[in-house]
């Protein structure tokens, strides 16, 4: 577990509220994301929990606040939050299949150069390139095209591209859906490895997953957050139980 090392960044989420035409998707959430920790981010279909990360990104307008490093991230544009710091994955793996692994990262690479800086930063990227390679475990595959990659090695693919934007906060969607019970192990070790200098953000609906590799959970329901704490207390919540398992609140169990 990563919770050990907790880290200065944290990103502060305060009474975000995302409306579409009177209907809630998300309702006044309050939450606070801790470097150094791997947040899972949990709850049935509808509970919000993308609509909430899409807010967070720029994808979706929202009111409240989110500040991160002394910037508000609903007053910026995605672009802007992309430049801030924080970068996400979607359910679907969104490489260029056509390019080769190397030529991915490279290209994610220059998404912080600046016209007047770009022959510099061009040097610099083949050394971030290199190191996010090796992190993501595809280094002896960096001349292979994205397209031919199994599954599991398209989202490594897609947290290595975030490594080299030098993403401080790493939203991921589903990042185990689809994979072998060795990608998934795989996986929850690269996140481990990669957590203590970053706030990474998990959404998941596979609890297998999320019960080997979470330091903290929480768990959103109808737009609202519903628990939070450690898995133990998540699970042994009521409120989560009847969510998840249609056991109603004080009801008696055997």
């Amino acid at each position: 577990m990563t919770a050990s090392f907790l880290g200065e960044d944290y990103l502060e989420i305060r009474d975000l509220t995302v409306d579409f035409d009177g209907f809630k998707a998300v309702n006044g959430v309050d939450l606070t994301l801790l470097q150094g920790r791997l947040h899972f981010l949990i709850g049935p279909n509808g509970a919000g929990k993308t609509t909430l990360v899409d807010a967070l990104t720029g994808l979706v307008p929202a009111t409240g606040t989110a500040a991160f490093r002394n910037k508000d991230l609903l007053a910026m544009k995605s672009h802007q939050i992309v430049r801030a710091g924080v970068g996400r994955t979607f359910q679907t793996a969104t490489v260029f299949e056509e390019l080769s692994v190397l030529q991915n990262l490279d290209i994610a690479a220059g998404m912080h150069r600046r016209a007047h800086t770009a022959l510099r930063a061009r040097r610099e990227a083949p050394v971030r390139v290199s190191e996010a390679l090796e992190t993501i475990g595809l280094a002896n595959l960096a001349n292979r095209s994205a397209g031919v990659l199994a599954h599991g090695q398209k989202q490594w693919l897609e947290v290595g591209m975030l490594l080299v934007q030098d993403a401080k906060v790493m939203f991921l969607d589903e990042t185990v859906a689809g994979m072998s019970d060795a990608e998934r192990s795989e996986t929850g070790q690269l996140l481990q490895r990669i957590a203590p200098e970053r706030t990474i953000v998990i959404i998941e609906h596979d609890m297998h997953f999320m019960r080997s590799f979470a330091d903290f959970v929480t768990v959103m329901h109808s737009g609202e957050i519903l628990a939070e704490g450690t898995v133990a207390e998540v699970q042994a919540d009521e409120r989560v139980q009847e969510v998840y398992m249609g056991t109603p609140t004080g009801a008696k169990r055997d």
